[in-house]
Order: C-alpha cells, then sequence, then structure tokens
C-alpha cells in the first residue's frame, strides 16, 4: 500500500498532531478492559528484525493516514475525532488494559490506546506475502484498519453490548478504509487479496460440540454473539465496507 499522507492532512496544526501521534509508545503496567483481534501464530512465517521494521513503518504510515481519515469525517459530522495512542509491544505483556498476550492487537477504550505485537503483525504480512507472492503489506495494516475501526464507533456511541456486532462493524470500518485507498490510487494491486488473507486467518474457531442438540445450540450461539465472526463473517463485513461505505457499518449496528 502506498501512503501519500501529507495531500491527505487539510490543518498545518493538525499535521503536527499526526506526526507527534505516530510516535511509538511502550506498554506501561495499569488495568482495564480491551476489544482484541487475535490470530494463532504463523510458525512457518518466520520472520527478521528488518521484517519487523518494515511492517512497523508500514504501520506508522497506516496509523497517520486512517487519523487524518476520521478526522476530516468527524469533521464533516461537526465533532472531533481524538486520535487513539499507538503502542507496540512483544510477547505477553501487561499494558493500560491489563495483561496482553502475543499475536494479538487490540483497542483498549478507557485509555482510547492500539496496542499490537509488532512480531505478530510482521507475520501476518509476511505470511500473506508467502502465500499470494506479493509484499503482503495489507494484512498488517488491515489489523490496524480494525482496531481504529472499534475507535471510530466507540467515538460516535456505536457500541453494542454484543461483542460479535462490535467486531463485525470494526471489520466494516477496515473495510472503507480500503475503498478510500483505492479511490485515491494508493491500493496497490494484491492489496485487497493480503487484507482477505489476514481476515480468513483470524476467523473464529469451529466452537467444539457436544452431541447433545440442546446443549450445542446454547454453545454455538454464544461463540456468534461472543467472537470475530467466521472467516465468511468477516470477509462479508469488511466487503460491506469496502463497497458501500462507512453508512452500511453504522447504520445496521445502530438498528441492533
Amino acid at each position: 500500500m502506498r501512503m501519500h499522507i501529507a495531500r491527505s492532512v487539510r490543518h498545518a496544526g493538525f499535521a503536527a498532531l499526526l506526526v507527534a501521534s505516530a510516535a511509538f509508545g511502550t506498554a506501561r503496567p495499569v488495568h482495564s478492559a480491551a476489544t482484541t483481534m487475535s490470530v494463532p501464530t504463523l510458525a512457518a512465517a518466520d520472520v527478521t528484525a528488518e521484517d519487523v521494521a518494515a511492517s512497523n513503518a508500514k504501520v506508522v504510515m497506516a496509523y497517520n493516514a486512517l487519523v487524518a481519515m476520521w478526522a476530516a469525517d468527524f469533521e464533516q459530522l461537526g465533532v472531533r475525532f481524538s486520535p487513539p495512542g499507538l503502542v507496540r509491544y512483544r510477547g505477553a505483556v501487561r499494558t493500560s488494559c491489563g495483561v496482553m498476550s502475543g499475536n494479538n492487537a487490540a483497542y483498549c477504550t478507557a485509555r482510547n490506546t492500539i496496542f499490537f505485537d509488532e512480531v505478530f503483525l510482521a507475520r501476518q504480512a509476511r505470511a500473506a506475502a508467502r502465500d499470494l507472492g506479493t509484499d503482503g503489506d495489507m494484512a498488517a495494516v488491515g489489523i490496524i484498519a480494525h482496531e481504529m475501526g472499534h475507535a471510530v464507533a466507540t467515538q460516535l456511541g456505536a457500541d453494542s453490548p454484543v461483542p460479535y456486532y462490535n467486531e463485525a462493524t470494526a471489520d466494516c470500518l477496515a473495510g472503507v478504509f480500503t475503498q478510500r485507498a483505492a479511490r485515491n490510487g494508493t491500493l496497490e494491486s494484491g492489496d485487497l487479496d493480503e487484507a482477505f488473507h489476514g481476515l480468513a486467518a483470524a476467523g473464529d474457531p469451529t466452537p467444539q460440540l457436544t452431541g447433545n442438540r440442546r446443549v450445542d445450540a446454547r454453545i454455538t450461539y454464544r461463540a456468534q454473539l461472543m467472537g470475530h465472526g467466521t472467516r465468511d463473517q468477516r470477509l462479508s463485513n469488511f466487503q460491506a465496507g469496502y463497497e458501500q461505505g462507512a453508512g452500511a457499518c453504522l447504520s445496521e449496528l445502530e438498528e441492533r
């Protein structure tokens, strides 16, 4: 994904804010709650320090583009978007949203902060590159776009008590970011496939059923409400944002 950040920023003051916000923070010990996205470790996609550095650079560019995009959209609504912080870590660490496991990314509502395991993101990009024959960067960028989607929905008051609906909205809003990238010419060939690759890898596992029809119905129902969605659901939610824009993401949530 090519990023042309400067042309998306409207005010010099806001540009300064983006530069300041792009600097990574470090995890600190506090406690709260977070909305997470975790994917199984891809052992076959081992990464180098150079891979992690390249992934982190793309994350910064994507973060800046996301902040600029959503700030402009919020401005049209007459409200201010508060850019979330961006904190990288490795392995299991204690963060301002409690213990954050490895191979994970999360948005912390209480601290308005996105946390991500930098090795995890680099592995997603490497795995997509290996499987698709591309640079793989959108597989990692899509994760940040998803977590930013949580920040957008939260600040608009579009939260649901049902976790799955919030995850569906975040996937949809990540699709909106990809749609805008396609419109302004920063979406590269293969980026859409990379985004789909990352979402497919992060679908919820099949629930372990017992054979008891009544018990299994409860297990299935709970899994549907508490998770991120199946591979097909995640792809469908992302595609809704990519094809229809932000209205498709938020109007459905408001109706629930």
